[in-house]
């Protein structure tokens, strides 16, 4: 391929925007560490909920592309992020993944840091030559999304979250996010699949009908896809005809009246996919995040949990459970696919496919990473060591 921008009509197209990416793009390494570099250091990736790190010292850790970040409320209320990182010899400070500490003390050389990122204590000071006030933690940028704590790496002069998902903030707003509490554990997912693969699955919406019977007797043809600059909208309202499964049928049923909601979100699922790799699925009972890290060209770790506003009624404890056992069974109909494709981009046989005017989603995912990383346009991969000219 090779081709650039060409002016059309008076207007910039894309003469790859009917196409997807090329196959060498899901599983290259050279691809995919200028995906590390240039998508991920800048993107913003979420931590925790706000409610999950409720008290002074309570802390959440997560692990990403060869980094490891730190989310710890200080004892003034503030929630700070800071690389896990000691500045003594570069010894990682904390393993849990969460936990409460009124102060982070590095295991190799004791070398101590307060809930503020300051180095408060080290061990035979006097022999050292340097500034404490100047070797706290690297601070990382925090954003809080109604309640949702997010961080990055990198301000590449990119978005905030609230500006991503500003034309939904209306939206968003009426399912009272700060008020969610985590209702069980995060569920760690190991896939042997590139992060894109399951993007791209999340946003289409063209293999609802085919994959997911069970969406299909929920929804019906209600199913609908759109994008935007940073966030795509998926949406499908639960329709009032009986399934004939039990458990959709059974949810239909107990599903309550969400005193909150307006009458047009008392049945309607709604998914968004944010830039590049998070997605909420908003449901009347309940909102579930999930996200895709990047292991390896063709690896990927998802991370998961749900939660909900407190509600001991019974008809919203069955509701909470049928959406489990529904979407557990989507979740395996995915997984299955998942893995076609990834087995299927592996051929030399496949280079790029046509997408339709109805893949609105992936057209916007794809015309993104070209601009991001042009080497996309081409049907195959470039010679070794492409990426050090990119």
């Amino acid at each position: 391929m090779g081709r650039g921008i060409v002016e059309e009509g008076g207007q910039l197209a894309d003469p790859d925007a009917a196409w997807s990416l090329p196959a060498w793009t899901y599983r290259d390494p050279e691809f995919f560490e200028l995906e590390l570099r240039r998508i991920f250091r800048p993107s913003w990736q979420i931590v925790a909920h706000e409610s999950d790190i409720p008290a002074p010292g309570d802390f959440r850790t997560l692990d990403y592309i060869g980094e490891s970040v730190i989310l710890i409320r200080g004892g003034d209320g503030v929630i700070r992020a800071f690389a896990n990182v000691c500045r003594h010899r570069g010894a990682r400070i904390v393993d849990a993944a969460a936990g409460c500490a009124r102060k982070l003390t590095c295991p190799y050389h004791g070398w101590t840091y307060d809930d503020r990122g300051r180095l408060t204590g080290v061990p035979l000071k006097a022999g050292y030559d340097f500034d404490p006030a100047r070797h706290g933690l690297h601070a990382v940028e925090v954003e809080d999304f109604h309640g949702f704590l997010f961080v990055r790496l990198e301000d590449d002069g990119g978005p905030g979250v609230a500006e991503m998902m500003a034309p939904h903030g209306q939206e968003i707003a009426a399912y009272r996010f700060a008020d969610l509490r985590a209702m069980g554990r995060m569920t760690l997912r190991p896939r042997a699949v590139n992060w894109k693969i399951i993007g791209d699955n999340y946003s289409d919406g063209l293999h609802i009908a085919v994959a997911h019977p069970g969406l299909r007797r929920l929804m019906g043809e209600g199913y609908r896809v759109e994008t935007g600059a940073h966030a795509d909208r998926m949406c499908g309202p639960i329709l009032r005809q009986p399934s004939s499964n039990p458990s959709e049928r059974a949810y239909q049923h107990f599903l309550p009246r969400i005193p909150h909601l307006g009458d047009e979100r008392q049945r309607l699922w709604t998914y968004f996919r944010l830039w590049p790799n998070i997605a909420f699925d908003i449901y009347p009972d309940q909102v579930d995040f999930m996200q895709w890290l990047p292991l390896s060209p063709t690896r990927s770790l998802i991370r998961e949990v749900p939660y909900a506003i407190p509600d001991e009624r019974r008809e919203m404890k069955a509701a909470r459970y049928l959406n489990w056992r529904i979407n557990r069974r989507v979740n395996a109909e995915d997984s299955a696919l998942l893995d076609r494709v990834q087995a299927g981009l592996s051929s030399e046989s496949f280079t790029v496919g046509p997408l339709s005017t109805q893949e609105v989603a992936l057209r916007h995912f794809c015309a993104r990473m070209r601009r991001i990383i042009p080497q996309a346009r081409l049907h195959r991969a470039p010679a070794p060591g492409w990426s050090r000219a990119a």
